[in-house]
């Protein structure tokens, strides 16, 4: 889809000529092809383009960098719905402990916490060839069976005191496909994310794909570019390094004004004492053959 066909597109979603999953459908069959392999990039381009790299004036096998890059539709959707979610949650905490319990019951495994049956102490000590098999560490109490408390017990107490430690144990495994282990609060902030997903679900994929379109504008307009070099193209863009407009000669991070060469003494010494511990400790890791 092209740079002036993709603003008409958001044009008559704003308007409401085209539904946005109708305007989805269409524009993802028309950008198939990479932007910069049309015809319409190409004959902007040559608009645009500079004739020598904006960074180190060089004149050889020049392009257009991009400063940014338009975001994958699915990561915009996940941050509108998370802030969304944030809001409902902390607007509407409220939901019926019985609600909760079947929620947890039909979706997760229960994997409890085991307990001492005389002192109520977690995690007895488990022995794998002396008997009893369990000890506990608190009362010295040897015994064949632990306790552990209900599901139901479990989320009352989740209810009436959310800090208590043992409401706060990961002991609930999901039993969809990922196995998810996760604590009560996590199933409950879970429930109520999938709440104001459902009942915003139009809202968040018209205001995402308004977002991806306005994103994707804004990078075929080369409004945010700057003309490069192959080799400051690659920095840039791989590495986020760019060269030093003091000495034009290293590079440097895209967010520090000079490069290390450029710097005062003191703070140069400093910068490299640094990257040598640096080097030292991955060498060190490296031996040691820790990741």
């Amino acid at each position: 889809m092209t740079y002036q066909e993709t603003i008409e597109l958001k044009d008559k979603i704003l308007k409401c000529e085209i539904s946005v999953a109708d305007a989805t459908e269409l524009y993802f069959a028309k950008t198939k092809t990479k932007s910069w392999h049309t015809k319409d990039w190409k004959e902007r381009r040559v608009k645009v383009i500079k004739d020598e790299c904006e960074i180190c004036t060089s004149k050889e096998v020049l392009t257009l960098q991009h400063k940014s890059h338009p975001r994958k539709l699915s990561d915009i959707v996940r941050e509108i719905t998370t802030n969304l979610a944030r809001d409902y949650v902390e607007t509407n905490p409220a939901i019926s402990q019985d609600e909760f319990l079947s929620h947890v019951k039909n979706n997760f495994t229960y994997c409890p916490v085991k307990l001492c049956p005389n002192c109520n102490s977690r995690n007895p000590n488990e022995r794998m060839r002396k008997t009893p098999q369990y000890l506990c560490t608190v009362c010295r109490l040897e015994f064949d069976e632990a306790i552990h408390k209900s599901v139901e017990d479990l989320i009352a107490e989740f209810y009436s005191n959310a800090d208590t430690p043992e409401v706060n144990d990961k002991c609930f495994v999901s039993k969809d496909k990922y196995g998810n282990v996760q604590r009560l609060s996590q199933i409950k902030y879970w429930l109520l994310r999938e709440g104001a997903k459902g009942k915003n679900k139009d809202e968040i994929e018209r205001t995402a794909f308004l977002r991806y379109l306005d994103e994707n504008i804004k990078y075929l307009s080369f409004e945010d570019t700057m003309t490069c070099c192959k080799k400051c193209a690659f920095s840039y863009d791989l590495n986020n390094m760019e060269l030093c407009p003091q000495c034009k000669k290293y590079y440097k991070g895209i967010s520090y004004p000079t490069c290390i060469e450029c710097l005062p003494e003191d703070r140069k010494k400093a910068a490299k004492e640094k990257i040598e511990f640096g080097k030292a400790w991955a060498s060190m890791h490296e031996e040691l053959g820790i990741d």
